[in-house]
């Protein structure tokens, strides 16, 4: 796991702001929003979970106590 800070960062985003594109920081993978929710879902990523947004599932980072601190 990363040692500081979140694993993924947010690539790319859509004129809306929705997350469209992910790196992960520590083995350079790049993935689309379904491709990471895949992932998360399989357990690959423990510090993410998922969550329904205007119907879309979307990657979001696990609660860290830092207040606005969402996902990378």
């Amino acid at each position: 796991m990363a040692k500081k800070g979140k694993r993924l960062e947010v690539t790319k985003e859509s004129d809306s702001g929705r997350n469209l594109e992910f790196i992960d920081k520590i083995t350079g993978e790049k993935f689309t929003r379904p491709k990471i929710v895949e992932r998360i879902k399989k357990g690959d990523y423990s510090d993410y979970h998922i969550r329904k947004v205007n119907g879309l599932e979307t990657p979001v980072s696990n609660p860290d106590g830092k207040e606005g601190n969402n996902l990378g």
